[in-house]
């Protein structure tokens, strides 16, 4: 098992999801994606790789190519085989993976935090334009502010939250 400080952990958990949406293009699916960039990992983590590669991201991108191709080729012929067996692929596909449900879930919980932060008119404006699809206008008259105030207000409540959950990608 990798440790906590591994750089190739690190390297591969910072360009994740680059890798997904790079193998995604290649091998179809989110799925065929998912799994592509997970065998991509394993290989790349195997300690006879060395840690004295020149351009270790370069070398991750060529595993995550060479799987992509290959689970293409697997998916095209698989292609030929019954509709019924494509379909099953396409819906398991729709469905996030556990541990993208686990980020989306502490994204949100950073995003809840981070709107706890702001002054309460800000809050206010922006969970009123984001989660209630109220206009500007709307939550201008409602907080007795101009129109302008509250594109600011609704600007900034973004700005820091787009700030915290920066702050803990790493």
């Amino acid at each position: 098992m990798p440790a906590v400080n591994d750089p190739k952990l690190e390297l591969y958990l910072s360009h994740r999801r680059a890798l997904i949406d790079y193998a995604r293009s290649i091998a179809g699916g989110r799925a065929q994606a998912e799994d592509v960039v997970q065998d991509a990992w394993l290989r790349f983590a195997d300690e006879r790789t060395g840690p004295n590669l020149r351009n270790p991201l370069g070398y991750l991108y060529r595993i995550v190519r060479n799987l992509a191709l290959d689970a293409s080729r697997r998916l095209s012929t698989e292609q030929r085989e019954p509709e019924g067996a494509s379909r099953l692929g396409e819906l398991l596909a729709s469905t996030p993976s556990p541990e993208a449900q686990v980020c989306d879930e502490d994204a949100l919980q950073m995003i809840a935090n981070a709107l706890l932060e702001l002054p309460e008119r800000t809050r206010i404006a922006f969970e009123m334009h984001r989660f209630g699809d109220y206009t500007l206008q709307q939550i201008a008259q409602h907080l007795g502010v101009s129109v302008g105030l509250v594109h600011s207000l609704v600007r900034d409540a973004m700005t820091h939250c787009a700030e915290r959950l920066g702050d803990h990608e790493d």
